[in-house]
C-alpha cells in the first residue's frame, strides 16, 4: 500500500514510496543517478578533518609519562 508522496531531495517533485518506485526517496532513476554522480564527483562532502592533516596521529607522551597511564 503506497504512502503519501514525499518531495524528491534533488528536484522536489513528489516521490511515492511504493514497490513500483525503486528509486525512493528520489522520484526517478534519473534523479537517483544524478545524486550518485554528485557523490562520486565529490560535489557533496562530509565535513571533518582531511586525510593527512595529522588528526589521525595519536599525541606523543610528555617526557616522564609512560604510555597507557
Amino acid at each position: 500500500m503506497p504512502t503519501a508522496p514525499t518531495p524528491c531531495p534533488l528536484c522536489g517533485r513528489p516521490a511515492l514510496r511504493s514497490p513500483e518506485n525503486r528509486s525512493h526517496p528520489f522520484c526517478s532513476d534519473r534523479c537517483r543517478l544524478i545524486d550518485l554522480g554528485n557523490w562520486l564527483g565529490e560535489s557533496y562532502r562530509i565535513p571533518g578533518p582531511r586525510a593527512g592533516d595529522g588528526a589521525e596521529v595519536p599525541p606523543r607522551p610528555v617526557d616522564g609519562e609512560e604510555e597507557g597511564s
